[in-house]
Order: C-alpha cells, then sequence, then structure tokens
C-alpha cells in the first residue's frame, strides 16, 4: 500500500517538461529512441521505483533487469527510512537549532541561535570574523551564507537582514584541513558518511565525498559534485554532477580528484558512529562531517540520506547499494 501511495504522488507531482528534456539528452548521448526511453523511465518507475534522475544518474538505459535490481533507488531509499526512521523523532534532525543542541559535542564549533539579543550577536561576530549562517528548517544548502566582520553599524543591520531571511542559526567558520582547501577553497568539502543502527550497535554503510564548485556550499543540488571514497577514505572514482558531467580533476583548482586521500577519515567515520547512539530511534542517517585543521566535526545529520551509487559507466562491476544493504537491513 504504501508504494502504491508513493507512485501516486510521484505520479501527481512528477515534473513532465523535465522528464522529457532529460530523456531528450539520453536519447541524443545513446542514439536510442527518445519515445522507447520515456516508456522505459515509466516501465523503471513502477517496478523499481527510480525516478527519473535515477534513470539518468545510474543509466538504466544501459543496464539489464538483474543489474537495476541492485540499485537503490529515490523510491526504496523512501521505504528503508519509513521502516527504520521513526517520523516522531524527524524533528531533532530537520530543525537546525534543535539538532546542534542535541549533538553539540559532536560540533566543535562555536554556534548562536538568534534570538532577539542583537549585542549578543555583535560580539559573536566580532569575536570570530567570519561567519555561517543558515535557514533553520532549510535543505540542500539553501539560505547558507558567510560574512565577514568590517564593523558593529554592519553587523546590526546583517543580523536584521538574518532575522527577515529566517536565517536564524549563526555558527562559527569551519577551518577545513589543509588537504581538503587543496580540492576546492571556496567551500567546506564534506564526507557523506552512512550508518545504520541495528541491535544497539552502529554500522557503517559507505562514504561520499561532496566537493563545491564555484559556490560557497558543497551540495549536489547546489551545483557542487560528488565521489566516492572506499573504507581507507581514498577516491576510487570520478566526480559527478548534477548535470551529468565527470570530473577526474576539479574545474577551478585542477586538482586529481582520484586518488586524493581524506585526511583523519577513520575518526571521522569513528564519530558519527559514536553520533548515531544519541538518537537510535533514526536508525538510518546521513552524517555530513568536514574535516576541520583538528579533526573531524560534525556538520548536519540527514534522516532522508540522500541517494548515491557509483555511476555503472565509471564501474567494472554494474552494481548498486542494495546488495550491500541487505547484508545488513535484509529488506530488499
Amino acid at each position: 500500500m504504501h508504494r502504491i501511495i508513493y507512485m501516486i504522488k510521484r505520479i501527481l507531482h512528477l515534473d513532465y517538461s523535465n522528464m522529457f528534456k532529460i530523456a531528450k539528452s539520453i536519447s541524443k548521448k545513446t542514439g536510442k529512441n527518445q519515445f522507447f526511453i520515456v516508456l522505459d523511465m515509466i516501465y523503471c518507475g513502477f517496478l523499481y521505483q527510480a525516478g527519473y534522475y535515477d534513470y539518468q544518474e545510474f543509466e538504466f538505459y544501459n543496464l539489464k533487469k538483474e543489474e537495476r535490481k541492485t540499485y537503490l533507488t529515490r523510491g526504496k531509499n523512501n521505504e528503508i527510512v519509513r521502516l527504520f526512521n521513526d517520523k516522531s523523532y524527524f524533528y531533532k534532525f530537520e530543525n537546525k537549532i534543535e539538532f546542534n543542541k542535541i549533538f553539540n559535542k559532536f560540533l566543535k564549533r562555536d554556534w548562536l541561535y538568534l534570538d532577539n539579543n542583537i549585542d549578543k550577536f555583535v560580539e559573536f561576530m566580532k569575536f570570530h570574523k567570519e561567519i555561517i549562517v543558515k535557514p533553520v528548517d532549510a535543505t540542500g544548502g539553501k539560505g547558507v551564507e558567510k560574512f565577514v566582520y568590517s564593523n558593529e553599524k554592519k553587523a546590526k543591520e546583517l543580523y536584521d537582514n538574518l532575522i527577515k531571511n529566517n536565517q536564524l542559526l549563526v555558527e562559527e567558520c569551519i577551518k577545513q584541513h589543509p588537504a581538503m582547501n587543496s580540492l576546492y577553497d571556496n567551500s567546506v568539502n564534506t564526507l557523506r558518511i552512512f550508518t545504520f543502527i541495528k541491535n544497539n550497535k552502529p554500522y557503517f554503510l559507505q562514504a561520499i565525498l561532496k566537493i563545491g564548485n564555484g559556490g560557497v556550499v558543497d551540495n549536489f543540488s547546489s551545483g557542487g559534485m560528488y565521489t566516492y571514497v572506499d573504507e581507507d577514505g581514498t577516491v576510487f572514482v570520478e566526480a559527478i554532477d548534477r548535470d551529468d558531467n565527470i570530473y577526474y580533476k576539479h574545474p577551478i583548482s585542477n586538482k586529481q580528484i582520484v586518488g586524493f586521500k581524506v585526511p583523519m577519515f577513520k575518526e571521522a567515520v569513528d564519530l558519527v558512529k559514536e553520533s548515531a547512539k544519541v538518537v537510535p530511534q533514526i536508525s538510518y542517517v546521513g552524517w555530513d562531517v568536514a574535516i576541520s585543521k583538528d579533526g573531524p566535526v560534525i556538520v548536519e545529520g540527514n534522516c532522508f540520506p540522500g541517494v548515491y551509487q557509483v555511476k555503472p559507466s565509471l564501474s567494472k562491476k554494474k552494481e548498486g547499494l542494495i546488495p550491500k544493504y541487505n547484508k545488513i537491513m535484509n529488506i530488499f
């Protein structure tokens, strides 16, 4: 029943113009008939709960039936969330102020909630010089901005604008590790580390590396890119962005992405496994972790972790995440 309801919602809210745009792009890329691609998209939507972004990103148009079954789609990811994450605890992750209170010891940086105390804000900004501001409940990096202190008058003007724009969370800027900075230095490049709690024991599922590309955030939806790291923290495949571009080197820093070693990766995994124990009612979490010059720090946690898998054309083995997840979850 849940699957049927999900499919009906998807059909009603589908951006059909974007769907046909992506089908046209795939047709041009592969030489396959556009009408056939649209029909196959619909087929994959019903059979594998795959949206058109899944179809493009994970190259379903080049996969056999048995290969398609191994890929985690957004619909199947929603099933994991529904089964293992208690909805009544979502607010502990979705409200950034609440999250910072609960996971404060894992943040390892100063932060401030704007609660009608302008003097407190001015002192905070004056002390830290550079700050990051965030809306309390936005996602995908929306509304995240960086500001530098110049004088008290401008700080007070900024405070008024932040209140007006509901950017009520203010944080000390993370000074990221020089190695992470070498990839791209205009954003904090974070790891998305997935954990799962089973019988009160936290498991590490996988990790991706998100890298900024022209903006102040590394989010995929805001122009950033992502790639994969192995269990030692080494990137083993090219990065991709939302427009399906592939990067062996970063287009701005010219730093080679494949082969890059994330510093203090083991410590980052240990940090999120410890964090996962705090709210065990949310079993499946995607943690955003920054590597500061002093070690890993939690940026935020996601109770809807998103779907990240190696693009089939970039891997010798055309296999998605489901076999790996099934070893722990055993649901598909």
